[in-house]
């Protein structure tokens, strides 16, 4: 019997099958310094254990995108160490916060098969659930990915794909603290709640290259090892020639990105639906713009939620598009990130 992992192919999954992946993480202040290097990251609340206690907490929580990255990663040697490509996400929730020297950990249940009609590949739907070293539920999530079949000349036919609520309810309890007094000054952001519009548009200006680099070592961060993120001689014999970048990756930098116009959205509450569109390589420059699709009251007189949809593009301004689709419902060839997501953000009436 063989000692070595060649990881699971399409063939390998059953429906209802059920995985405790292994490699729990326990997270440190390295690792929260190593993702703002690597992604810019500049939400007050995760940089600051001072305003952080203001706001409530012990310490500063992780970044919700941090942390999904490092429980997330969890789950690639199982599911897909053998992919083509990550395709999207859905029902995405953040129940509770996780701080520096919590433990992550991730298990999944396989929940839809969907074999290509080229009988190269298919599609693996998994619902994958995270949970600290007090075994509370940290990250709750769904997605799917493209993997390939070991025999390529067996063809099953099957073709049982999940239904997904297109949106995240919105719970009665929120796990934030109350939020008392909203500092502008340290958070960077003057806008709240009641300051956003539903339809209102917001063209980030900046823009932020990717090197190889940057992703390789974002990749080895949350131990994802995939191999289409790492190996270079074998990717060099497909049709892209180059090394994918880790969608998960883009998501980042174009939350990143959207701080310009949303820093008091400290907190990602959900994300509903996220399509990668186009493949995103290293030297490529996102920029990104976002939509207020909706503005939600909650019972909490602190707080509101903002649902975004964000676009991320590649080596175009993202003033230049007006929507990411062609006429034609395909998306443009440069936009490669469309996100759809709930944010928590104060209300103005908590600010002195």
């Amino acid at each position: 019997m063989s000692k070595i992992n060649l990881g699971n192919f399409f063939e390998d999954f059953e429906i209802g099958q059920k995985i405790i992946h292994p490699l729990p993480r326990t997270i440190t202040d390295g690792d929260v310094s190593f993702y703002i290097a690597l992604t810019g990251s500049r939400f007050a609340l995760h940089s600051s254990d001072v305003l952080a206690q203001r706001m409530g907490y012990k310490k500063k929580p992780l970044d919700d995108l941090l942390m999904f990255h490092l429980t997330f990663g969890k789950s690639v040697q199982d599911i897909s160490l053998n992919a083509i490509a990550n395709l999207g996400y859905a029902e995405v929730s953040f129940p509770n916060p996780v701080f520096v020297g919590d433990t992550v950990r991730l298990e999944t249940e396989i929940i839809g098969l969907k074999e290509n009609s080229n009988g190269k590949s298919g599609v693996v739907y998994v619902h994958s659930i995270g949970y600290n070293q007090d075994k509370q539920e940290v990250l709750n999530l769904k997605r799917w990915v493209m993997v390939h079949k070991k025999n390529k000349e067996q063809i099953s036919g099957i073709k049982h794909i999940p239904t997904f609520e297109k949106t995240q309810p919105i719970t009665r309890n929120i796990n934030i603290p109350k939020q008392k007094d909203i500092d502008t000054s340290a958070t960077g952001g003057k806008f709240f709640f009641e300051d956003y519009i539903t339809g209102e548009r917001l063209n980030h200006p900046e823009g932020i290259t990717i090197d190889d680099s940057d992703h390789t070592l974002a990749t080895k961060l949350y131990q994802n090892n995939a191999k289409v993120h790492f190996d270079d001689f074998m990717m060099k014999n497909t049709p892209m020639k180059q090394r994918l970048m880790y969608g998960g990756h883009v998501i980042s930098i174009a939350r990143t990105i959207s701080f310009n116009g949303l820093e008091n959205a400290q907190w990602i509450y959900s994300i509903n639906s996220g399509t990668h569109a186009n493949p995103t390589f290293g030297g490529d420059t996102i920029y990104a713009y976002t939509e207020i699709v909706e503005t939600i009251e909650h019972e909490r007189e602190d707080i509101g939620l903002l649902r975004l949809r964000t676009i991320a593009v590649k080596n175009q301004k993202s003033e230049e598009i007006e929507s990411p689709k062609a006429e034609d419902g395909n998306y443009l060839k440069n936009v490669v990130l469309d996100l759809d997501y709930t944010v928590i953000i104060p209300k103005r009436k908590t600010k002195k």
